[in-house]
């Protein structure tokens, strides 16, 4: 396992848990709007190793309930499952954040029980998507992965992050017409920052946000606009 970070405690990154952040170094996608673009590279930051992760984590049993794995892209990793499995032995809970390209994977980890919840990000239309995540990818991975999640009885949610430049109201309805009215779908605001690539890339504002889910929310009362 590439791990490039721990973040020791969070309250709001596993809905209603105690957590801390494992970030794994490296992903597939070279998305513009990252907020952790330093972890795209498969190389670049220092690593922690997987005995101090589970070090901590066997400390820690008392105080948090969980973990989430996050990135960069966890299933780049090909030791993610046995990484898993250690973790889920200390007795934790165990949530994993991913964009659905490694279809067999995810697969995997649902079959073999090893996950308890998952958020899965939807970058755009399919159409749109290798523009906007700058590489190829099959889409039909992408696809799969949302209809697994949608019949497995794991806890998961769907969530793209919205950008002024572009995401319209048309495309996240597309979105949300391929998810169905029955899912959790989160949409969250892009935010700037120094990690980001592309600087001239716009948050909505909180009109706009509000509007969205307004014209959203009368098709689709499962979709929520975060932090409005």
């Amino acid at each position: 396992m590439k791990i490039a970070g721990l973040q020791k405690l969070t309250l709001l990154d596993y809905p209603s848990k105690t957590a801390c952040i494992i970030f794994t170094q490296g992903c597939n996608f070279k998305c513009s709007f990252c907020q952790n673009s330093e972890l795209i590279p498969l190389k670049g930051n220092e690593e922690i190793t997987e005995d101090e992760i589970l070090n901590y984590l066997s400390k820690r049993k008392t105080v948090l309930d969980g973990v989430v794995i996050t990135g960069g892209e966890p299933t780049i990793q090909k030791d993610l499952k046995d990484f898993i499995t250690k973790i889920k032995e200390l007795g934790y809970l165990v949530k994993l954040d991913t964009n659905g390209a490694n279809y067999n994977m995810l697969k995997e980890l649902i079959e073999e029980n090893l996950i308890d919840y998952i958020a899965m990000d939807i970058k755009t239309t399919f159409e749109d998507y290798e523009s906007v995540i700058k590489t190829k990818v099959k889409i039909d991975n992408i696809k799969e992965s949302i209809k697994l999640l949608k019949k497995a009885s794991i806890n998961h949610e769907f969530r793209t992050t919205i950008i002024k430049n572009i995401h319209d109201i048309d495309k996240i309805l597309e979105i949300c017409k391929y998810l169905g009215d029955s899912e959790k779908y989160f949409l969250q605001n892009f935010e700037q920052s120094e990690y980001v690539v592309d600087k001239t890339l716009e948050s909505f504002s909180k009109e706009e946000l509000i509007n969205i889910q307004k014209i959203v929310g009368e098709k689709f009362p499962n979709v929520i606009v975060r932090n409005l």
